[in-house]
């Protein structure tokens, strides 16, 4: 059976079509990140915005690990935190309300990604910010914003300072904190978080050993055009996100449940 259909096929009655593909390939991505080890024990969020007029979006069930989280157990909520349906868990207020900020003030925000992975948070503390100095860093010229410490994102109030920050770039550096993106679509939300973690590794470990090169800006701006991470050509990061899809389809398919 195909993919498509396959999905279908386990669709409870309460949920519409769109809304089914929707939690499915936001619970792949939830177990993609657990594979990847870009968890925080059951803390941080992966959103994905619903179609519709009505601004929804769905978060994690608090309280279970990313390798738990099913397309039926997913929550639906509206930019007010408020539960939409029902569901047998909370959710985070330090979720909803940073995403929510960037779901309502960013038109194109269909997804928002936020993690605390150890590379992310050591460049995020670090005074200097991003270095410009790797393979992947330079695919991301003109796309890194920042956004200072303001405490655990719990109030709404931040939400306008947090969005001047962000302006119209894809990815935000939270200081002391950690790394968020937003994208168009699922895939390209995590094709840019997927390069600026991978550019943090790199920076931990070239930066411990004494100083490093810095790529020059022009050549920055040509990789950054030139990556196939961008190009709709080579998937626009849809072809990886199926490639990964299918290694957790290996392991364990039960998010389709």
């Amino acid at each position: 059976m195909r993919p498509a259909a396959a999905n279908e096929a386990r669709r409870p009655p309460q949920f519409g079509a769109e809304e089914w593909e929707a939690r499915v390939a936001l619970a792949a991505m939830y177990r993609i990140f657990a594979h990847l080890g870009w968890t925080e024990l059951i803390y941080n969020h992966i959103t994905l915005r619903l179609p519709g007029p009505e601004r929804h979006f769905l978060i994690n069930p608090f309280g279970l690990h990313y390798s738990e989280v099913t397309a039926s157990n997913l929550v639906r909520i509206d930019l007010a935190g408020n539960v939409i349906g029902s569901s047998a868990w909370p959710v985070n207020p330090a979720g909803f309300t940073l995403h929510a900020a960037i779901h309502a003030g960013i038109p194109g925000a269909h997804c928002v990604m936020h993690t605390h992975t150890t590379a992310g948070m050591a460049v995020a503390c670090s005074r200097a910010g991003l270095s410009m100095s790797n393979f992947y860093s330079a695919q991301l010229h003109d796309m890194v914003a920042y956004h200072d410490f303001e405490g655990i994102t719990v109030h709404a109030d931040e939400a306008p300072w947090l969005l001047a920050s962000l302006g119209d770039r894809p990815l935000l550096i939270l200081r002391n904190h950690g790394l968020l993106a937003w994208g168009d679509t699922l895939a390209r939300a995590f094709s840019i978080l997927w390069l600026l973690n991978r550019a943090c590794e790199i920076q931990l470990a070239s930066t411990s050993m004494g100083p490093v090169i810095e790529i020059p800006e022009e050549i920055q701006a040509r990789c950054t055009r030139d990556s196939l991470q961008f190009n709709p050509d080579f998937g626009a990061g849809e072809d990886v996100l199926a490639a990964l899809t299918r290694a957790i389809d290996r392991i364990d398919p039960s998010y389709r449940s």
